[in-house]
């Protein structure tokens, strides 16, 4: 049954089968859908088109997918799925550093796939429904939700991805409570040997300058989740 969502999703795959299935796949679920067989074709694309989510296969001929996730980060506001036969883990960690929302191994699982790609475009959405929301105040941070940018003690303002934005607005709208793994990703079926939240937790404490072996900021909850260990002002 078709769920008649309209938004684009942009599908980076150099192999024609697989761009197939996967336009098939969506298709069938009501997404719209756009194909481009190499990495330039869709960086060129994508002020044009201003897809909701795009599906980057690591194994592009004409650049490293690594690359295309590392510039679709740096430059655009949209979702990014890896969706690759590289099952490597350092593949995987790097390109979630890299700001990617969630990473697939093929062969895939439709109803998997597009469980996922629901899960991120929920994500999207929650967060462009907030973009007039105000400042946050931490522990002498400041993070606009709108613009992502987050300036510390020191006033040296710095920009998040889009990720460890989305992550940081969870975490600031529930300070003191424990989120699990499953609230910050946004999905109820995050198999336990999933690390992708753990990876955005770590860069986000980067960000922060937060020490990952005593944090102060974001608390590990061992068994639970994470936390965010301050206090929260809104304001103007």
């Amino acid at each position: 049954m078709k769920n008649l969502d309209h938004r684009l999703i942009a599908l980076a795959e150099d192999d024609p089968l697989v761009a197939r299935t996967l336009g098939h796949v969506l298709g069938e679920f009501g997404f719209k859908h756009k194909w481009f067989r190499t990495g330039s074709d869709l960086l060129r694309q994508i002020p044009v088109l201003h897809p909701a989510l795009c599906i980057v296969d690591l194994g592009l001929p004409d650049r490293d997918g690594l690359d295309v996730v590392r510039e679709i980060q740096q430059n655009h506001d949209c979702g990014v799925l890896i969706l690759t036969g590289r099952g490597i883990v350092s593949d995987k960690v790097l390109g979630l550093e890299l700001g990617a929302d969630d990473y697939m191994v093929k062969p895939f699982e439709p109803r998997e796939l597009v469980a996922r790609v629901r899960s991120i475009l929920r994500r999207y959405d929650r967060s462009d429904k907030e973009e007039g929301r105000k400042l946050a105040f931490f522990e002498g941070w400041r993070f606009d939700p709108a613009s992502f940018s987050l300036t510390g003690p020191d006033g040296k303002e710095d920009f998040l991805g889009t990720a460890e934005a989305r992550l940081l607005l969870l975490l600031l709208e529930k300070p003191n409570r424990i989120l699990t793994r499953e609230q910050l990703a946004g999905t109820s079926d995050l198999s336990p040997m999933d690390r992708s939240i753990d990876v955005r937790v770590s860069r986000l404490r980067k960000r922060l300058g937060d020490d990952p072996h005593e944090p102060r900021l974001i608390k590990t909850v061992y068994g639970a989740g994470y936390l965010m260990a301050a206090s929260v002002s809104w304001d103007n």
